[in-house]
């Protein structure tokens, strides 16, 4: 059987570069899996780069160069023994070398180099069976990703690129150079594990699960097995056992088969299929692939084995033209199915710090927003087996872009050998998981090149076209033809981009940033798209990741208190100096181009921008839910013209003001409770249709919606001006039903004091003909009352006057505090109920500004 052992302790030292005087030359500890980063940062020899302005203390890290060396101690190979040493991702261009005093025919091998590499998305396997048998030096070298990507850009000619720095000229996570969003860092290290594997005939070097569905119910999978032969002994018979659940078949390779594809092919009848969240169940199917050498009772123990777990489903995208388009519609098991769907990037800028269990909590966040899948974004990694697992085990869609992104990209070599190699690797591993539903071809490259100004400084330079066009379908068409591939994204499918236009919102995918960038949030409602892909609205972290990272004193951990009893830390507005949004410290921790100022005139229009730091927090993280649920109800009421959304984005990877629905230390803001109010299986939402007004009743469920409709126009007070007869309806399943309002519902006649409210079961809808800073909401629009329970308290709001936004703030009292509900719209006379999990709270200060907040405060601040 082939043996395994993880190389895991390490030395690295800095060798070239602008490198501090006390670093220069000295080797540290580094554990493997890890970066330079995180290797000094456990040895206390930098500071956290995620505090306060650290992530300047550390820009000379991008240029400099390191050695990873290590020991390896490993017996002599047998005389038909393979020793291999496989490097499953190094971060990113290295020269990899052995130094040994072996002697082997009378040479001494002295220092041998195994190889270069310049891709962190793939793996390497070097053969160094002729090098063991005497202690030798391991040692990775690795050069500036900055500095290589600058010199490539020289020899091949500069390619236009969102930011300043070449990413598109090396095959390194393209946000690992900074992003609108994230930290320019620039790791460089040993990102996966690194393994000597021992083995001998043969061993199975991929493994490649392909399972369908057939028409009458069977499961089928068709199994391809790539082999290699170790060369170092007589050719034999091959038996490889394939078992699928309870369902097994062998297949025997001859004795003079040296070694490539074999496909084994294994049907399991009348099999349960995997559906997305939502739509039902998620059964995973075990499946085993073990290698011997010869065959019956004559064969040997294993030589090799895989395993797994795949499931059954069918998926499809709908491209099919109609009158209104190109649609963009995922189909799973025959069944059109709306994708409710947000933007993902990797967790942690500093990727070895991920785990699965982070993983789960964030997935889990998803699901606790009604979200059914997430986009792999093109700028980043493609995501641990972890990650996929736990989606496929949620039933949470995932769509996965190819690592290509806002840039155009050279297809010289070795660029389009190496996206190759990354793709067929790729594409291969992740063939087991059912969660996988698409594969694209990279994100806003061909919107891009017919948009940003590319083409007159390319002029005849490559771009990345071959990519979009041929190299990619070709590939997946090999290795995983069972998802559909869309050339990107956004992209109007079955045109060229000269036909049609590539971000067209009647074709295919979407992309909607002139909202944020240039108009209000209003705006949204401009188009009927057939799939929005991508857009997204800022606002800042919570408070207490503010005050962990950003505010005043958060370079010194000394100044975070460890103990919820302490209830003054969050402060109020004298806790922040004025200005303080403009201090080198936030705007370091606020990447977007002219980003605070994009807050404040998407605020602007709803609600006046306020001076105070703690009320222009609120503010703009409530305008920020705001804006992103106006959208998502927009698109929801049309389906199934439109077939999906995906918000940009779900998570960040260090504490920063962002797009985010989580942020950088997990915590929910309210964009997540607004997702999870406009994402609801069943929602009702006032709508524009003409000049007209409609009830949209969504019911995303696969029973009838059945009930009363009910419709008023109200005072904010709650005095009712004019009401429909309540009207029994019954909204088909997947379906979206359109009420009318008319007559005296709709015939207001004081914009700034009334309200339209309507109802149906516990699903509600409102609308005012007034935005918040003209209506005439009322201060403090309720009253409470909090009870203490298991694990924290209960907190019931009831609404005196229309009461909009309400949200308990609790972090600001306790960083682990949790609220199970936040942005609450209340028309006078309801209650909401919030669930607040807490080790221990002031209960006063628990429903007191500027823990307990509404829009209402915004439009009458205090003082």
């Amino acid at each position: 059987m082939k043996i395994s052992r993880d190389l895991t302790d390490w030395t690295l030292t800095p060798t070239g570069g602008p490198v501090p005087a006390d670093l220069a030359g000295v080797p540290v500890p580094a554990t493997v899996p890890g970066t330079s980063h995180t290797a000094l940062l456990e040895q206390n020899l930098v500071p956290d780069p995620y505090l306060g302005t650290n992530e300047n203390a550390l820009a000379w890290m991008k240029r400099t160069a390191w050695r990873y060396a290590t020991v390896l101690d490993e017996p002599p190979a047998a005389a038909d023994e393979r020793v291999d040493l496989l490097f499953e991702g190094i971060d990113t261009v290295s020269t990899v070398l052995v130094d040994t005093d072996v002697e082997r025919a009378g040479v001494t091998q002295g220092r041998v180099e195994l190889g270069r590499t310049r891709n962190m998305h793939r793996s390497y396997r070097y053969d160094v069976r002729e090098l063991v048998g005497t202690p030798a030096n391991l040692v990775v070298d690795l050069d500036s990703a900055l500095e290589t990507a600058e010199a490539e850009a020289k020899r091949l000619g500069t390619r236009p690129m969102a930011y300043d720095q070449p990413f598109n000229m090396v095959r390194k996570m393209a946000c690992s150079f900074g992003w609108d969003w994230g930290p320019d860092l620039q790791t460089a290290g040993l990102w996966k594990p690194v393994r000597v594997q021992r083995w001998r005939v043969a061993r199975l070097a991929r493994v490649t699960p392909l399972a369908t569905v057939s028409d009458d119910g069977a499961g089928l999978v068709d199994v391809r097995l790539e082999i290699e032969r170790s060369g170092l002994s007589d050719l034999g018979r091959l038996t490889v056992d394939v078992s699928v659940g309870d369902r097994g078949v062998s297949s025997m390779a001859s004795p003079s088969w040296s070694g490539g594809t074999l496909d084994v092919q294994v049907e399991v009848p009348d099999v349960d299929l995997w559906w997305p969240a939502g739509h039902g169940d998620q059964p995973l199917y075990p499946i085993v692939v073990t290698l011997y050498e010869g065959d019956g009772e004559d064969r040997s123990e294993p030589l090799d084995s895989w395993s797994g777990r795949i499931a059954f489903r069918t998926v499809e995208v709908d491209r099919t033209p109609d009158e209104h388009g190109t649609p963009f519609t995922f189909v799973i098991n025959g069944k059109p199915v709306f994708a409710r769907g947000a933007n993902w990037i990797p967790d942690d800028h500093l990727l070895t710090r991920i785990t699965r269990e982070r993983l789960e909590q964030r997935v889990d966040q998803a699901l606790g927003a009604n979200l059914n899948l997430l986009r792999v974004w093109g700028g980043g990694i493609y995501e641990s087996d972890d990650f996929y697992d736990v989606c496929d085990e949620r039933g949470v869609m995932v769509w996965q872009d190819i690592l290509l992104a806002c840039a155009a990209y050279p297809e010289e070599d070795p660029h389009w050998a190496e996206l190759e190699a990354e793709v067929r690797e790729n594409a291969a591993r992740l063939a087991p998981h059912p969660s996988l539903v698409l594969w694209n071809g990279g994100n806003e490259n061909i919107w891009g090149h017919e948009d940003w100004d590319w083409k007159e400084p390319l002029g005849d330079l490559t771009w990345g076209a071959g990519y979009y066009y041929e190299l990619f379908p070709q590939v997946l068409a090999e290795v995983d033809p069972t998802r559909p591939y869309a050339a990107g994204s956004p992209y109007s499918p079955g045109f060229t981009p000269e036909e049609m236009h590539p971000n067209d919102p009647d074709h295919g995918t979407h992309h909607q940033w002139a909202v944020w960038n240039q108009v209000d949030y209003t705006h949204y409602r401009d188009d009927v798209p057939r799939f929005p892909s991508e857009f997204g609205f800022q606002g800042p972290a919570t408070w207490a990741t503010m005050r962990r990272a950003i505010l005043p004193g958060s370079g010194d951990p000394r100044d975070v208190p460890q103990h919820s009893e302490d209830t003054s830390w969050g402060g109020g507005a004298d806790a922040v100096p004025p200005g303080f949004k403009e201090s080198e410290t936030f705007l370091l921790h606020q990447k977007a181009i002219d980003g605070n100022g994009k807050l404040d005139r998407g605020l602007a229009p709803h609600l006046d921008v306020p001076d105070d730091f703690t009320d222009w927090h609120w503010a703009t993280q409530l305008n920020q839910a705001r804006a992103i649920q106006y959208a998502l109800e927009h698109y929801r009421s049309w389906w199934p013209r439109t077939a999906g959304a995906i918000v940009w984005q779900l998570n960040d990877c260090w504490p920063v003001t962002s797009w985010a629905a989580v942020d950088g230390d997990g915590r929910r803001k309210p964009l997540w409770y607004a997702m999870k109010h406009a994402f609801a299986d069943r929602i009702v939402t006032v709508q524009p249709r003409g000049t007209d007004l409609v009830a949209a009743l969504v019911n995303d469920t696969d029973e009838p919606w059945t009930g009363q409709v009910g419709a008023a126009r109200t005072t904010l007070g709650g005095t009712v001006l004019a009401a429909s007869d309540p009207e029994s309806v019954t909204v088909a399943p997947r379906s979206v039903a359109l009420i009318p309002l008319t007559g005296e519902l709709v015939a207001v006649t004081e914009p700034a004091r009334e309200v339209l409210v309507v109802t149906l079961g516990e699903a509600r809808g409102m609308h005012t003909w007034a935005e918040s800073k003209d209506l005439e909401l009322v201060p403090s629009p309720v009253r409470t009352t909090v009870t203490a329970e298991h694990g924290g308290y209960r907190v019931d709001v009831t609404a005196t006057s229309l009461a909009r936004g309400v949200t308990l703030l609790a972090d600001r009292l306790d960083p682990d505090a949790q609220v199970d509900e936040q942005v609450v719209d209340l028309p006078a006379g309801a209650t909401a109920v919030f669930h607040v999990t807490s080790r221990g709270l002031d209960q006063e200060a628990l429903t007191s500004r500027p823990v307990l907040r509404t829009e209402n405060d915004l439009v009458h601040p205090a003082g």
